[in-house]
């Protein structure tokens, strides 16, 4: 029986493209929403999801912030996928049959100017996989979309640019989620991440005493986000990635000076990090 990873999106989506580069052997699973990918794992109807993080461009995607306290899975992992934008067309269509150009919003802006270029008018739509899996039912040779490789693949569409993006580079952050917690076992010459949130005491300086805990110990922060949970609480929560493995003796003394200024300290994973790994830009 085949392994299964869920990710938002329909087919040919940029996280369905994580999930075959990263998880080649997985089948694939395109869910409406990122709750609905979280579910599948809870649930047991999947082994894994893929879900977005953040984006070298776009910066954070808001609403994970919002679902990670909620949710009952584990961090395994983290894969960096490099984002390259294709021009996609129906077979045969020449540049200058073209009149329109039809992706995500942020899509659309990472290639505002090559649009621009070729004096196309831009349409947002809910998604690129969606711009082109709409592309291919609509038969009509004026029309283009901004979209991955395998979406061309997918819906049989022709690229006719690649690298469309006004600026390489463009890079997305993936969680991998399991219903399973895996703890990779300490080996002092890899590098790893210890990803947690916690709420701070409604006190002052309680963020300050916080990260005071690590500072002390040496523990370099790799990020920190904040926000507002789901219920009116008196004090704000965070999201920390942590450079260092939890097993590690002076991570072990940093999280016990920080519980005492902090609250409801949860560890959502401890993986090895992605970040030293080469990212090619190619389709």
């Amino acid at each position: 029986m085949h392994k299964t990873i869920a990710y938002q999106g329909v087919q040919g989506a940029y996280s369905e493209q994580a999930c075959r580069n990263a998880y080649g052997t997985y089948e694939t699973i395109a869910c409406d929403t990122f709750q609905e990918a979280m579910w599948m794992v809870e649930r047991g109807d999947a082994d894994l999801a893929m879900i977005p993080l953040e984006n070298s461009t776009a910066g954070r995607v808001e609403e994970i912030y919002r679902l990670i306290p909620q949710m009952a899975l584990h961090v395994i992992a983290e894969h960096f996928e490099p984002i390259v934008h294709c021009l996609l067309v129906l077979p045969e269509v020449k540049f200058e049959e073209l009149k329109t150009v039809a992706s995500h919003p942020q899509a659309l802006a990472q290639c505002h100017n090559n649009i621009l270029s070729l004096g196309l008018k831009a349409e947002a739509k809910l998604d690129t996989a969606g711009a082109a899996k709409e592309l291919a039912a609509s038969k009509e040779r004026h029309k283009a979309a901004i979209a991955s490789k395998l979406a061309a693949d997918i819906y049989g569409l022709e690229i006719l640019k690649e690298n469309f993006e006004d600026i390489h580079g463009n890079t997305t952050r993936f969680f991998i989620l399991s219903a399973e917690k895996t703890v990779p076992p300490h080996e002092p010459s890899k590098k790893y991440i210890t990803s947690l949130v916690f709420q701070v005491q409604n006190i002052p300086s309680a963020l300050y005493k916080v990260l005071g805990g690590f500072a002390s110990n040496g523990i370099n922060l790799l990020k920190i986000e904040s926000y507002m949970g789901t219920q009116m609480l008196p004090g704000s929560q965070f999201h920390v990635d942590i450079d260092g493995h939890i097993d590690s003796d002076i991570l072990r003394i940093a999280l016990k000076e920080v519980s005492f200024f902090a609250e409801d300290v949860r560890i959502l994973g401890v993986y090895e990090s992605h970040r030293g790994h080469e990212v090619e830009y190619v389709i």
